[in-house]
């Protein structure tokens, strides 16, 4: 991969449209972007940021716009800053994320019929015993005196086994998914000292990944191998099917840890909240929502458009790169009633956590299904959830990340 530094672009902030200058890449705002989140949608619903000289929506409203006129703004030139109609992809395109109609159409619905309701419903029982039987060993774990990492032995391990159970891959090895993912949203913001150490990393995992990817590698009957079915039936190449394999393996794991541990932060952060969820396990489900709501995973996404285009009242050139803050729409007040606030009975329907329109997240039926499941398994065991030690972040260009979080599980 190429890893040289991307200079900030030098070119004039477009007549008429409003300038922020923040660097949505800084450590300073991936730590903790809600005040410059505020700034770029005060501004305007489409503004212009001049350190990569792009264009970036922030207000609901705008961001849901874009997501929703795929004709428009396209995906196929990549969803990350990289412009691939200038520039070669330091991969294979995703057959999904980087695609467009007709060519995602197609890729599009083998995946959502594997990854159906119907599915979640015949998974459901597996993945609940599992993160019933986490929690238990983690209670019992503390009980003889260890200490317990929230990220390290709970978000993490739960999506690791979990996941790849259903994709079929093997159980060795799991964690270089961790390393992978890192790398790949990394790889969707600039080409900076972040994205140059992620790659390094991820180096010698490489040749892992993608044997991973191959049909006989898979276990039979999982989610992988139904992919390599359908490329049986004629529905996708051959070749194509791996691409699709990595795609699970790519995007399954990451957004889910970090949706999972960001939920617990918020459990923690929040005793209040999670006293009623304790109270009412119903609430799981609404209580993730708010959590993907109010600490994104998914922080940003990329279009570009396809044509000279008005977004509005702002006029934006063919072939322009367009950033939007998904985590910035989830905490407009112009969407959400006191929107800085976490409370899980707010039902945030509309969320932009897993993106919208056609691209929407093909995966997020089971990645509400973890999310559900684990907080409904630590509702049932745990009366509360105390930070014994600072929580560190783990600095992505595209993720809001969480490195480890030291935690006192209390039992019920």
């Amino acid at each position: 991969m190429n890893t040289a530094t991307l200079s900030p672009a030098t070119a004039a902030a477009p007549a008429g449209v409003p300038v922020v200058d923040v660097d949505p890449y800084s450590d300073a705002f991936l730590s903790d972007p809600y005040q410059a989140h505020h700034q770029l949608r005060e501004a305007g619903p489409v503004v212009w940021i001049p350190a990569y000289g792009i264009y970036a929506c922030a207000r609901h409203e705008s961001v849901h716009a874009v997501f929703n006129d795929h004709a428009t703004y396209i995906s196929g030139a990549g969803v990350g800053l990289a412009n691939f109609n200038k520039e070669t992809p330091f991969r294979p395109k995703s057959l999904i994320l980087e695609a467009d109609p007709p060519s995602h159409t197609k890729a599009r619905a083998i995946l959502a019929r594997i990854l159906s309701p119907k599915t979640v419903m015949q998974i459901r029982a597996t993945f609940t015993a599992e993160a019933e039987s986490l929690v238990d060993r983690l209670l019992a774990r503390q009980a003889s005196g260890e200490t317990i990492d929230a990220v390290k032995d709970l978000s993490e391990v739960y999506p690791l086994k979990v996941f790849p159970d259903a994709v079929g891959v093997g159980d060795a090895n799991r964690e270089n998914l961790l390393l992978y993912g890192n790398m790949i949203f990394n790889a969707f913001g600039p080409r900076n000292e972040r994205l140059q150490k992620s790659a390094e990393l991820v180096q010698p995992v490489t040749a892992w990944i993608m044997a991973h990817c191959q049909r006989e590698n898979l276990r039979p009957g999982g989610f992988g191998d139904l992919i390599y079915q359908a490329a049986d039936a004629g529905e996708i190449t051959v070749e194509e099917a791996p691409l699709l394999v990595r795609s699970f393996l790519s995007a399954g794991v990451d957004t889910t840890v970090n949706g999972i541990g960001n939920a617990i932060l918020c459990m923690a952060n929040h005793p209040d909240q999670y006293a009623q969820l304790c109270a009412d396990h119903t609430l799981a489900r609404p209580a993730f929502e708010e959590a993907l709501r109010f600490e994104s995973s998914v922080q940003t996404f990329f279009r570009t458009t396809s044509k000279d285009t008005e977004l509005f009242g702002v006029q934006i050139p063919k072939d322009s790169k367009i950033v939007t803050f998904l985590a910035a729409a989830n905490r407009d007040e112009r969407q959400w009633p006191d929107p800085d606030r976490f409370d899980i009975q707010r039902r945030p329907a509309g969320h932009m956590a897993f993106g919208s329109g056609i691209h929407g997240c093909v995966g997020q039926v089971v990645a509400r299904l973890e999310g559900e499941v684990v907080l409904t398994a630590l509702a049932k065991r745990v009366s509360r959830i105390e930070l014994t030690g600072a929580p560190q972040r783990r600095l992505n260009n595209t993720l809001r990340a969480l490195a480890s979080m030291p935690v006192r599980l209390i039992p019920a």
